[in-house]
């Protein structure tokens, strides 16, 4: 009996010290990542204009320089999206193919709700998209 409330113990005190090595990595990661990228209140990439007047801030950039950095921006962000497109397309298809599948399942009341939410959804992805 002793050795059943002794093992029923140890199990708890096992799942306990998981639970809050998860919870303490977790928040570790999250720490972290916000101390690494600098970038606590907006998530995904700064834009052009903010990236520009990060680095001018820290580095005392020139003028000069600052153009420069915009170019050097702009041109690796161009070539980045030639790489991206291909993927980018292959996305969307999935995207709709998988909407599709979805208005397969809808009744013909539910339909229109769910064209007004995809709408609704995809402008707020424009809009994040813009910002990048």
């Amino acid at each position: 009996m002793q050795n059943t409330k002794t093992r029923s113990e140890a199990a708890v005190l096992v799942i306990v010290v998981f639970l809050l090595g998860a919870l303490l990595g977790g928040v570790a990661t999250h720490l972290w990542s916000q101390r690494v990228s600098g970038n606590v209140s907006m998530p995904g990439h700064p834009t052009r204009d903010q990236l520009v007047s990060s680095l001018t801030r820290e580095l005392q950039l020139t003028a000069e320089q600052q153009q420069q950095l915009g170019v050097i921006i702009d041109e690796t962000r161009a070539q980045i999206q030639v790489v991206y497109a291909p993927a980018d397309a292959q996305r969307e298809e999935l995207r709709q193919k998988g909407r599709s599948r979805i208005r397969a399942i809808l009744t013909p009341e539910q339909k229109p709700k769910f064209e007004a939410f995809m709408h609704n959804l995809d402008e707020e992805r424009k809009k994040t998209e813009l910002h990048h």
